[in-house]
């Protein structure tokens, strides 16, 4: 009888667009990175523009010029309602208003105008919308607001659950032994779970520069001069008041020195150590890959799943593969953004922006990889009897603590004694007793040295794994 594939599952709605997608991200992988999409996409980046800019509105109109009037709590809150309540039929209303434009910025100033217009109170201050603002000014703390964003709300917990994960396991196998291999070669053991808390300790170190970086921003015109400011008004301190808008309102950090654009140096800080903490992941990737290989661990099946279209018993690490391949392509991303962003030709031209456009998939690649990562370790499953027999097969590796305790006792050349005993040559638990029994040390030494096995030859590997 031949089997039947499984009936598919009804496709979504949204199949057809992801099946004619150009970024994986937004096709076979749409799903996975869904998290980053309201934070980073061109709708999120519109909305925080609109935000921007009704803060600004706001603090203008608390300086007490003549020309601008404070706002009541009511036209306050109607403005405000503006950027909370903005959706897809606002950001919508933005683009076609920049299909005419042809400036997204100008388009989102229009925009804001629209909404005021009928609203007697809000209509006289519209030609405060935008006032002596670069549009660089109103970018940079909206890229610097998504980023922050998306770093803690998305990023920094996917992380923290691959590393919760890896603590768990390492100390969940802490005191299971397993042979190292140092150049590919049996070396001293350690323990599964040590080689676990290592990856925890590099990441936990790793996510704290993450999430220490602190966003800057500016709010000071063309050239960061507040040259517009104080042609208007050379009575007010533009540099206090646009300090307390971008610290206040906004949560970021005032940068007083600048061109037309903030320098991007906290982007590169923070790109940098995203690609730092993939390059941690990749090395996990790729040593997790090489230990299911030689079967220390065993993967959990699923259902109706197929690991070759040929080879019916193969259960591929493609979880680790798949986590990999996007950490490869986000940090070519990342790294290329952290080397341009914080140049500038002379005080502004536009590659930053055409760059910046592409830090979603930047953090897209990362997210995906961070989830298959994680994916992967949950289907893990540990084989104590492959690791016991890699163990009990390499006795030579006693070598190191016996030649150490022929040195405490002064017996001549012990290195090169055990190198000839044992170099290239496999060695058997009998030999290394004998071995140690025609040593001329302490009889409480030897019998130290022959209760020894690989096993049990693992020193604090299990008390640092279960401290992590």
């Amino acid at each position: 009888m031949s089997a039947t594939p499984p009936a598919p599952p009804p496709a979504p709605a949204s199949a057809a667009f992801e099946l004619d997608a150009l970024s994986p991200l937004d096709g076979r992988y749409a799903s996975r990175v869904a998290a980053l999409r309201p934070l980073l996409s061109e709708s999120a980046f519109v909305r925080h523009r609109v935000t921007v800019e009704v803060e600004w509105l706001v603090a203008l109109s608390d300086l007490g010029l003549p020309e601008l009037p404070r706002f009541s709590p009511g036209a306050r809150e109607r403005l405000r309602a503006v950027a909370a309540g903005f959706g897809a039929a606002d950001a919508a209303r933005v683009k076609a208003i920049e299909a005419v434009t042809n400036h997204d910025v100008k388009a989102v100033e229009y925009f804001l105008k629209e909404r005021v217009a009928g609203d007697a109170e809000l209509e006289r201050a519209s030609e405060f919308i935008h006032f002596a603002c670069t549009s660089e000014d109103i970018n940079n703390t909206s890229h610097a607001m998504m980023y922050t964003a998306a770093r803690d709300t998305v990023l920094l917990p996917a992380l923290d659950a691959v590393v919760d994960t890896l603590r768990t396991m390492a100390h969940t196998h802490a005191a299971l032994p397993m042979l190292s291999r140092t150049h590919g070669q049996p070396a001293t053991p350690t323990t599964l779970g040590k080689e676990l808390a290592n990856v925890v300790a590099r990441l936990r170190g790793a996510r704290e520069r993450i999430a220490a970086v602190r966003p800057t921003a500016k709010m000071n015109g063309a050239v960061g001069n507040f040259n517009a400011h104080l042609s208007a008004y050379p009575e007010v301190d533009w540099e206090a008041f646009s300090r307390g808008v971008v610290e206040g309102p906004l949560g970021l950090a005032f940068n007083p020195w600048t061109i037309q654009i903030e320098p991007h140096d906290w982007m590169a800080e923070l790109f940098d150590a995203i690609a730092r903490t993939n390059t941690i992941l990749v090395d996990l990737d790729r040593d997790v890959w090489g230990y299911i290989s030689v079967g220390y661990f065993k993967q959990r099946t699923k259902a109706g799943e197929i690991g070759s279209s040929t080879m019916p018993h193969k259960v591929n690490p493609i979880d680790f593969e798949n986590s990999e391949g996007n950490l490869g392509i986000a940090n070519a991303l990342l790294r290329h953004l952290a080397d341009k962003l914080p140049v500038s030709r002379w005080q502004r031209d536009l590659t930053d922006s055409t760059v910046l456009r592409n830090v979603g998939n930047a953090f897209g690649h990362t997210l995906l990889a961070w989830d298959a990562c994680l994916r992967g370790l949950k289907k893990l499953e540990v084989n104590p009897q492959r690791l016991a027999e890699d163990l009990d097969g390499c006795w030579e590796v006693l070598a190191e603590p016996v030649q150490t305790v022929m040195r405490r006792y002064g017996v001549p050349n012990p290195y090169e004694q055990l190198k000839e005993l044992t170099r290239g040559k496999g060695i058997t638990a009998e030999a290394l007793v004998e071995f140690v029994d025609r040593l001329d040390i302490p009889d409480d030494a030897k019998a130290r040295l022959r209760a020894l096995t690989p096993a049990s030859y693992i020193g604090k590997a299990a008390a640092l794994a279960r401290r992590v």
